[in-house]
């Protein structure tokens, strides 16, 4: 089973992904570094490093769908 806590939303409009709200530094929509081919690639199973450019925090995803990065690590924080 998926660890929800290791999933983040993101959207893609046009040819940029942005997510709502960066994980670490709560900065707003922001830009991520994601291309089509590197979708295909990471549903392929590809392993892909995501830094963030607000803070430069980084994440291993590890798998996407149309609606949610998966990463390597929990990504929302616990109540």
């Amino acid at each position: 089973m998926i660890p929800f806590e290791n999933t983040w939303p993101y959207e893609t409009i046009n040819k940029d992904t942005y997510v709502n709200e960066c994980p670490f530094c709560d900065a707003r929509n922001v830009l991520i570094p994601l291309t089509a081919k590197d979708f295909q690639s990471i549903r392929s199973g590809a392993k892909k490093l995501l830094v963030f450019p607000c803070c430069y925090n980084k994440i291993t995803l590890i798998d996407a769908d149309s609606d949610y990065l998966l990463a390597d690590r929990p990504l929302r924080k616990r109540h």
